[in-house]
């Protein structure tokens, strides 16, 4: 019984340092690493402001985070990740990161199909929390959904 009290007493405490700490990666080493993403994407707001110039491979990752997969208005993606928004799938830090590291294997995971493809070959094999995170200091709709004002950063 004490032991379930002092577990359950860890627990109360320890609650508003994870509520606070919504991301899990360093944003000033997400947004050096994105220079690896830079090839296909670009981060340009809505004004049309250019948060990060880049490719216009893959689409513009302005407001990714908190976004259904698949869904940014003017590119083609592929059959399997617009499937995977159409199942729900919104993009978060988790996922992003998760994605990021092997996106065929994510998406045959998500899907639960092994024949899932994806657009991007490319792997990032490090540093996907740390992208993630910046992406999301670059998403307004994810900052106004945790409550945090923090502004954009830009390069």
């Amino acid at each position: 019984m004490k032991l379930i009290y002092t577990a359950l007493v860890a627990t109360v405490f320890a609650a508003p340092v994870f509520a606070d700490s919504h991301s899990a990666g360093d944003i000033a080493a997400g947004e050096k690493n994105f220079r690896k993403c830079k090839a296909c994407h670009a981060i340009v707001d809505d004004a049309g402001e250019v948060i990060q110039k880049g490719g216009k491979t893959g689409p513009n990752l302005f407001n990714v985070v908190g976004r259904q997969a698949g869904s940014a208005e003017g590119f083609k993606y592929g059959k399997s990740l617009v499937e995977a928004g159409e199942n729900g799938l919104i993009w978060d830090e988790a996922t992003l990161a998760a994605y990021m590291t092997n996106p065929v294997d994510f998406l045959r995971e998500t899907l639960d199909d092994s024949k899932a493809k994806s657009k991007m070959s490319f792997k990032l094999r490090k540093g996907g929390e740390d992208v993630a995170a910046y992406l999301a200091s670059v998403s307004p709709a994810a900052s106004e959904a945790t409550g945090d004002a923090e502004a954009p950063a830009t390069e």
